[in-house]
């Protein structure tokens, strides 16, 4: 499908905080962008943030993703959809309470660019990089799914650990998109591109007023520059301007042909448009050394370099195909963490600490 160089796209769940980028660069980069939100109120943080765009910039009210036909009204007169509108949380009992809202929410905005979406040519669904998990040795890649997780919920039910439950609703709704894609292809004017981030992190631009507003990700790493003890753990992680600017790049990118699901070969190098966006393995500690952590925020809680055991810091995940198809650079682990406290500072969130080394 030819790519997108202008035009109105729809922002599904625009008042999160990476719906909330994603809006800001296709703005930047001169498109119309029509933002779903859940009511009036969550929408006024973004009225006010975006109003030098004038009527480039609009709103729409969808109060439930999962109801049929949520997104009727939305697709028309759209060129391009980013559905960033996902649950993300650890804290669910029953796994449909994740599994759900994901797959009907990506279901439905589907079935309505099917029905009413004339306009719509590409379509850019955020996955994560959870969906890509799995044990296999050496870096992971758009091949690889985490089928252990769908398999733990599916064994366990209620009893499955609350990370398995969340990478089996991503898995869940990413597979049900491309199954979608495989059913529709010839009924449709548009394909799917799916972009893969790890952790997000980074500075937000929504709506968040104190550091226990801040969503899953971000508050992470607020806690590991504000506690006192040292921070354990890590992952791979994704700068949140990158994964904004990757939904841009996956619109305005002539993407390679349609491939079924059913068809993927790696041995023949045969994928669907999916794409690891970020994916470098850290630990927390990584980011609170002084190596990672810049000379301008030394004010804030340091890291403990001796006690990072580089054995144990998480793999890379293989992003090369999203530099390769899409053009994506990445933005450094230094210029993320600068940024962010930076933001914590003129937010007046952080109070110096003295250094620990």
């Amino acid at each position: 499908m030819p790519s997108i160089q202008s035009g109105k796209v729809l922002v599904s769940g625009a008042n999160g905080f990476v719906a909330t980028w994603c809006v800001q660069t296709f703005l930047d980069a001169g498109f119309s962008v029509r933002g779903t939100v859940r009511n009036a109120i969550k929408g006024k943080h973004l009225k006010r943030f975006f109003a030098s765009y004038g009527d480039k910039f609009e709103l729409v009210v969808v109060p439930d993703i999962t109801a049929p036909g949520a997104f009727d009204e939305a697709v028309r007169g759209i060129d391009a959809i980013a559905h960033t509108a996902s649950p993300f949380h650890l804290a669910a009992d029953d796994p449909a309470d994740l599994s759900g809202p994901a797959v009907q929410g990506t279901i439905g905005i589907l079935e309505s660019a099917r029905t009413y979406g004339q306009t719509v040519k590409r379509i850019v669904i955020t996955s994560s990089a959870v969906a890509v998990t799995t044990p296999k040795n050496g870096p992971l890649d758009e091949y690889d799914w985490n089928n252990s997780a769908v398999q733990a919920v599916a064994d366990s039910g209620a009893n499955a650990g609350n990370f398995d439950k969340y990478c089996n609703s991503k898995v869940l709704a990413e597979r049900g998109a491309w199954e979608f894609l495989d059913k529709h292809k010839t009924e449709v004017g548009w394909d799917i591109a799916v972009l893969n981030p790890p952790l997000i992190l980074g500075p937000v631009i929504h709506d968040v007023s104190t550091p226990d507003e801040l969503n899953t990700s971000t508050k992470m790493m607020f806690n590991a520059f504000t506690t006192e003890s040292p921070t354990t753990g890590g992952g791979q992680w994704a700068n949140v301007k990158d994964v904004g600017r990757a939904h841009l790049l996956a619109v305005m990118t002539e993407l390679p042909s349609y491939v079924p699901l059913s068809a993927v070969n790696k041995k023949e190098g045969r994928n669907v448009n999916r794409f690891i966006i970020g994916g470098q393995g850290f630990t927390w500690q990584d980011m609170r050394t002084f190596d990672a952590a810049p000379p301008s925020a030394t004010q804030y809680k340091q890291g403990f370099p001796t006690s990072i055991n580089t054995t144990m810091r998480p793999r890379d995940m293989d992003n090369s195909r999203s530099q390769e198809v899409l053009g994506m650079e990445y933005t450094s682990i230094h210029e993320t963490v600068e940024e962010t406290l930076a933001d914590y500072e003129r937010r007046g969130w952080i109070k110096p600490f003295a250094v620990s080394v």
